[in-house]
């Protein structure tokens, strides 16, 4: 018997009943994803210093096994520009032999961790620090790109960020005309379907148009083919990298720095779908299905995968019911490979490379970078100190050094909301708790009371209880005398709260909330006069407006 917390969702799909109306679903929805994955693995391939077709044998293998072994019933898996910097580093350093060995130590750890049940473990990593190692891997990511965008000839880029824009600007009187053309113009078709036709694949058609024009007009720009005339087409066979002491040795920091991206992406992904498609992830399950979907990546030489928070997205706007979805999305990719990969060699690299940036693009979160910037001091300097130090040093070193300070910062903060009292004392206004706070509710209104401090480490247990809820009320009131402190991850799961309550129909009431969490709200726009939440002095109060708001609905639908 399969403990619930370690069943695939595949399989209680499965066991639910799958129908052929289902499959069809599901069957177009990975057919669409497939459309959007296509020229975003070859430039993700080519981006991490690899080639375009290990990019394409791990959305494959990587997608399909991420989809049929994990916790999520649309979660859809492959190559992320998370992985970018560290591949390219590894492959620098140690050759591909190294990365695969790399691949391989990341998928047993991952397997170990959802084993452990470590699977919670992604809420103690603070907000500022996931932004800001997330914006400096997009920045790096958009760097990278710079010299195929240009067309500039320069002999070896250099991988230290300073040294890269040094030698681009040393380069720049050898800026290629028709390599920007084509460059510019891949990026105005992205750009611009995403804001007509948001529905068609932009990726997609920017290459082929793209392709087409070189091939018609005989232009001189750098394509895949020009850049990897030796691609083999298709999926090679599975081999067991050669392994040594010594190399599991030096790759080993590396392989423990895969295995944490990829959990992170990937329990982020899940939490992002729970939000769109209303499920929920079983989060160990879904380390263990990473763990072996990189297994199985490497055996057939790819790179490490997790789950794509894009994809996941397309995934359920699609109409994607269950897991099969993205298996399907896999099948897709493999016909296209075999069928449509000779037409590969045509792709320019400068298009590639205007992908990359929209990728770049979406993994920066620059609104979210800009909300948590109005924070206070502490979480803004943990948001900088990640994002400079993701840029400028290593990734490794940034993660550590953000939780860290974080972690400090916010035992600081613990010690300055500290009161202490006489022992005599009571507080007569905690004597006066109705421990029975629902009794007097009409139906339609639901109250929780908060107590403690709202940090990075509870955040998610807001959006939990969300859930659990099952058939959302009419009003939500949540008491917050008790709450201390509110830092930046507790703000942002108190307005994802709020958001997700009202696209379920239901009003959201803060009730006694104290200077420094109500200072923080303001900060992030759920001040009272947003009036996207609305506030009470106290529970009195607040059941007051509750009863006026639920009345106030029943109106509204008779």
């Amino acid at each position: 018997m399969i403990a619930q917390g370690f069943t695939p969702k595949l399989l209680t799909v499965w066991r639910e009943g799958y129908s052929l109306a289902t499959f069809r679903a599901d069957t177009l929805a990975g057919l669409t994803v497939a459309i959007v994955a296509l020229p975003l693995a070859m430039a993700l391939g080519i981006a991490s210093g690899a080639s375009p077709d290990k990019g394409l044998v791990t959305a494959v293998v990587a997608g399909f096994l991420i989809s049929m072994l994990g916790g999520s019933r649309v979660q859809v898996g492959g190559p992320t520009g998370a992985f970018v910097v560290v591949i390219f580093n590894v492959i620098a350093s140690h050759g591909y032999d190294g990365l695969l060995i790399a691949t391989l130590l990341a998928g047993l750890i991952l397997i170990a961790a959802g084993l452990l049940r470590l699977g919670q473990m992604i809420k103690y990593i603070p907000h500022p620090v996931v932004t800001g190692f997330t914006a400096g891997i997009a920045v790096i990511i958009a760097s990278s790109q710079v010299k195929d965008f240009l067309g500039l000839t320069i002999e070896n880029v250099p991988a230290d960020f300073l040294a890269k824009w040094q030698a681009y600007l040393g380069a720049l009187g050898s800026i290629d005309g028709a390599t920007v053309g084509i460059g510019v113009a891949a990026l105005a078709i992205i750009v611009g379907l995403r804001r007509a036709a948001p529905r068609l694949p932009g990726f997609l058609i920017a290459v082929v148009a793209t392709s087409a024009a070189v091939a018609l007009f005989h232009l001189p720009v750098d394509t895949v083919g020009s850049r990897f005339p030796d691609m083999p087409v298709g999926l090679p066979m599975p081999s067991f990298p050669e392994l040594s002491l010594a190399k599991v040795n030096a790759v080993l920091p590396s392989a423990f720095t895969i295995a944490f991206l990829a959990g992170i992406e990937a329990l982020l992904s899940a939490v992002v779908a729970d939000g769109m498609a209303g499920t929920r992830h079983r989060s160990n399950q879904e380390l263990i299905g990473q763990g072996v979907a990189n297994l199985g990546s490497a055996f057939f030489g790819g790179l490490p995968a997790t789950g794509a928070i894009a994809r996941t997205a397309t995934n359920i706007r699609s109409g994607a019911k269950t897991p099969v979805a993205g298996m399907m999305h896999a099948v897709f990719l493999l016909l296209f490979i075999l069928f449509a990969g000779r037409l590969m060699a045509y792709v320019p690299m400068a298009a590639l490379a205007a992908i990359l940036f929209m990728v770049a693009w979406g993994m920066s979160e620059y609104q979210r970078f800009l909300a948590l910037l109005k924070m206070p001091n502490s979480d803004r300097a943990v948001l900088l100190l990640t994002f400079g130090l993701t840029v400028l040093v290593d990734l490794t070193v940034a993660i550590a050094v953000g939780v860290t300070l974080a972690s400090l910062l916010f035992m600081a903060r613990m010690a300055e909301a500290v009161e202490v009292r006489r022992g005599g004392d009571r507080d007569a206004e905690l004597d006066k708790e109705d421990l029975d706070q629902r009794d007097d509710l009409p139906k339609g209104v639901e109250v929780f009371r908060i107590a403690g401090p709202l940090f990075f480490g509870v955040a998610g247990e807001l959006l939990d209880t969300l859930r659990r809820l099952g058939a959302p009320p009419r009003v939500i009131i949540l008491r917050m005398r008790l709450v201390p402190l509110l830092d930046a991850s507790g703000a942002q799961a108190i307005e994802e709260f709020a958001r997700q309550a009202r696209i379920a129909g239901a009003h959201v009431i803060l009730s006694g909330v104290q200077p420094q969490p109500r200072a923080m709200l303001e900060r992030i726009g759920l001040g009272e006069a947003a009036g996207k939440i609305s506030y009470a002095a106290d529970y009195a109060s607040a059941q007051a407006l509750g009863i006026e708001l639920a009345g106030l609905d029943d109106a509204a639908r008779h």
